[in-house]
C-alpha cells in the first residue's frame, strides 16, 4: 500500500467522523513523520468547553509530546480544512515541514488572512476535497433541521 498524502487524508476524514459522532464540527487531523503517524486529533471544542481545542491544536499537542519536543521538525499535518488564523499560528511556531488539507476554509482560513507561515513550511490544498467539503456541509444541513 503507497503511503501518500491520499492514504494519509483519509485517516485524517476517520477522525473527522470521530468529531461529528461527538457533535463537533467534523474536522479531522493527523501529523505524519517519516511515514509515521505521530498523531491523531479530531475538534473537541463542545467536549472541552474550548474554543482553542481545534483538530490541529490537539495533533500539535499531541506530537510535541510524542516527540518530546516543541518543535516539528520533519512532520507533515493533514488536516481536512484549511486551518484558521489561530492554529497556522501555532503551526508557524511549530516550524512543521508541510501542511497538507482538504478544503479550503474562504472565511476562516489562514490563507484569506493572508498569514504567512514558517518560511520552510510549504502548504497542498485540496487533497480529498470534496469529500471534506460533502462530510462539513452534511453536518451543518443536519445541524439547520
Amino acid at each position: 500500500m503507497k503511503l501518500d498524502d491520499t492514504y494519509f487524508m483519509k485517516l485524517a476524514l476517520k477522525e473527522a467522523e470521530k468529531a461529528e459522532m461527538e457533535g463537533e464540527v467534523p474536522v479531522g487531523a493527523v501529523i505524519v513523520v517519516g511515514q509515521k503517524v505521530i498523531a491523531r486529533a479530531h475538534n473537541m471544542t463542545e467536549k472541552l468547553n474550548d474554543v482553542t481545542a481545534h483538530a490541529e491544536m490537539q495533533a500539535i499537542t499531541s506530537a510535541a509530546n510524542f516527540l518530546n519536543g516543541k518543535y516539528l521538525l520533519g512532520c507533515t499535518l493533514y488536516v481536512t480544512m484549511e486551518p484558521c488564523v489561530m492554529c497556522a499560528g501555532a503551526l508557524t511556531w511549530s516550524q512543521l515541514e508541510r501542511i497538507v488539507y482538504g478544503v479550503s476554509d474562504p472565511k476562516r482560513g489562514f490563507q484569506q488572512a493572508a498569514i504567512k507561515l514558517h518560511p520552510k513550511t510549504t502548504v497542498t490544498g485540496g487533497i480529498m476535497e470534496a469529500d471534506a467539503l460533502k462530510m462539513l456541509q452534511d453536518f451543518f444541513l443536519n445541524k439547520r433541521k
